[in-house]
């Protein structure tokens, strides 16, 4: 399945992230869960939906359970899907590599297990060809973050030096194309944005990076082309940041059965065929849209 920009040049993306769906078809929070994310796409009619992370609670009995019925969901839209995994998608009684044998089934689903020989399931490149050609106008890389870090450190994975080797080789072969980046869990400088950068948007807790800094943002920023990264993770986190030239943004929690005060919706980004810019907000359902943010790269 190719991913095009539209007639117009735009490409429109939809971000739903931390859904925490449980195992139980009737809860009243994943029933509300559900609607949300009806009312998000509805609104805007995405080309792509990318879901970063902690789609259900693997700590529930079924939890493949939980997981179909998500991709079920998705999928019902026929709209292309592509996911990367959190920190409770697999801590408890399903692997990422059995989530990822799951959803083989599904034709809207673009995700890709990614190379055998990095950590991680799920680091893969999609490419978005020109309205007018097969030419790749735009990149799309998607990224492991991990769980949890080893218990002599502490806190949260951190992507690890062989995924950020094979981005940048990856980012080699697309030298010169705008691109952006998803994963699940913030890297350390979305503490620095928030501290020194342009930012828009809320911060209603800290920041939940790794402790450890394996150098990602720097081969992001070498690269010379990525525009933003989107993760997950925090749910009373929605801002969007821009440091040293490259925005780093948080989706909006899109599931009621977990923490989070911030109002649940979906972040929507577009971007434009030849252009190195994109604009971005967070839809609410039914057309409330709030916290609007436009990157521009710097002349």
């Amino acid at each position: 399945m190719d991913l095009k920009f539209r007639e117009d040049g735009s490409f429109k993306i939809v971000q739903l992230t931390d859904l925490h769906i449980g195992g139980n078809p009737k809860q009243e929070e994943d029933l509300k869960t559900f609607r949300r994310i009806d009312e998000v796409i509805e609104a805007e009619r995405p080309d792509l939906i990318a879901i970063t992370g902690d789609l259900i609670w693997s700590e529930v009995d079924h939890p493949e359970i939980s997981y179909k019925r998500v991709l079920d969901h998705i999928d019902k839209w026929n709209i292309p899907f592509a996911i990367v995994y959190g920190n409770h998608d697999s801590e408890a009684n399903i692997t990422r590599q059995e989530l990822f044998q799951l959803q083989k089934g599904y034709v809207n689903s673009l995700a890709e297990s990614g190379p055998d020989d990095i950590h991680g399931v799920g680091n893969y490149t999609l490419q978005i060809e020109s309205a007018h050609s097969q030419d790749t106008e735009a990149v799309l890389y998607f990224m492991d973050s991990g769980d949890y870090a080893p218990k002599n450190i502490g806190g949260y994975a951190w992507i690890k030096h062989d995924q950020v080797n094979w981005f940048a080789s990856e980012a080699r072969k697309y030298a010169g194309i705008p691109a952006l980046a998803f994963f699940h869990i913030p890297i350390p400088e979305y503490n620095a944005v928030w501290s020194i950068g342009k930012v828009s948007g809320t911060k209603n807790e800290g920041i939940c990076s790794p402790k450890l800094n394996s150098g990602l943002f720097t081969a992001l920023l070498e690269s010379g082309d990525v525009l933003g990264t989107f993760v997950g993770h925090d749910h009373d986190n929605d801002f969007c940041g821009e440091l040293h030239g490259v925005s780093l943004c948080y989706g909006r929690s899109c599931g009621y059965n977990v923490y989070g005060s911030l109002e649940r919706g979906g972040r929507v980004i577009q971007i434009y065929e030849g252009k190195r810019e994109f604009d971005t907000w967070i839809q609410l359902g039914k057309g409330n849209v709030v916290s609007q943010y436009k990157h521009q790269e710097k002349k």
